[in-house]
């Protein structure tokens, strides 16, 4: 159970969707995966579910599947059999919660008040789908709730969309946000699946935030790289900023006291959730060479990817 609520966290949105025709259901699994997003809820509002799941299990076993708004033991039985890996209800439904943690199954069910959270941590569940999460009060009211259980992590589903799922996101106590707007039943039907991966696109660029932080340049010594600071401060009336291994032209340029990492040099890249972009990263065969994590207090800061860019070195930092 642990290790696939573990993905979901590492994946930060959940598309949810509902299918009304099994055959889109492949086209649907291709436009999340093409947008970034390998992961999916597929709501049990409709017929087409149960065969939906089972559609692109099969032929996407890539797609980590759950199924959504499950109500009763009999669908959890029947999405699990169509190749659900994890299930998902509306509110807190003892009987399926049961179900699914005897047959150990990853279950987070709906909670909407702390009463319904102290059901949950009766079963020893603690990653809980918060819904309606906007009409319920939004960021403010898990921020409020979250406060009396400090073991317990969310997963906001309803009225979150790409100008809001940083709010969530940025909370300890978000796990990952559920959300609807990147697979809309109308583009569904339409068959606009480029479209569908073009928002699922921009959500997990939204998310994880990419942007320029630095460029790093080598140099042969300590003297040399003063030299090069100091010019590049006269040229931009950037603030000098020395230090131990290398100096700042502003925020812009570092230059490294000698040969660093990179033929050349590096280029820093920061992003809002280190952790999201590495296993990002990884899914698109881009490897992360984890011996040079860096830490602070315990949390990961700062590594580099194992490839260079025209004789630079790539180089991910957690924005703060």
């Amino acid at each position: 159970m642990e290790e696939i609520l573990n993905q979901i966290g590492v994946f930060g949105i959940v598309p949810v969707v509902r299918l009304d025709r099994p055959e889109n259901a492949v086209p649907l699994g291709r436009a999340l995966l093409a947008g970034g997003l390998p992961c999916a809820e597929i709501t049990f509002r409709t017929e087409a579910a149960e065969e939906s799941i089972r559609r692109i299990t099969a032929e996407l076993p890539e797609m980590l599947i759950g199924a959504g708004t499950v109500l009763t033991v009999e669908q959890a039985k029947r999405a699990v059999a169509a190749g659900a890996r994890f299930i998902v209800t509306p509110g807190f439904n003892p009987p399926v919660v049961q179900y699914c943690i005897e047959n150990n199954i990853p279950i987070t069910p709906g909670v909407s008040n702390p009463s319904d959270i102290d059901m949950a941590l009766g079963f020893g569940l603690k990653v809980l789908k918060f819904f309606p999460a906007e009409v319920l009060g939004g960021l403010d009211a898990v921020k409020a709730i979250s406060a009396a259980y400090g073991m317990v992590k969310f997963i906001p589903t309803g009225g979150v969309n790409t100008a809001n799922l940083n709010e969530y996101l940025s909370f300890p106590k978000v796990h990952a946000v559920g959300g609807s707007w990147m697979v809309k039943p109308d583009l569904i039907v339409a068959g606009n699946f480029e479209e569908i991966t073009r928002l699922t696109r921009e959500a997990v660029q939204t998310m994880l935030g990419f942007t320029l932080a630095h460029v790093g340049i080598n140099t042969a010594d300590a003297d040399e790289a003063l030299k090069v600071a100091k010019r590049l401060c006269a040229l931009f009336n950037f603030p000098l900023k020395e230090g131990n291994s290398s100096n700042f032209a502003g925020t812009a340029f570092e230059v490294m006291k000698g040969p660093g990492p990179g033929t050349k040099g590096h280029i820093a890249i920061q992003t809002n959730y280190i952790h999201r972009a590495i296993a990002y990263l990884e899914r698109n065969g881009i490897p992360v060479d984890m011996s040079t994590a860096r830490e602070a207090n315990g949390v990961l800061i700062a590594v580099y990817l194992k490839e260079e860019v025209a004789g630079f070195a790539l180089h991910l930092l957690q924005k703060r």
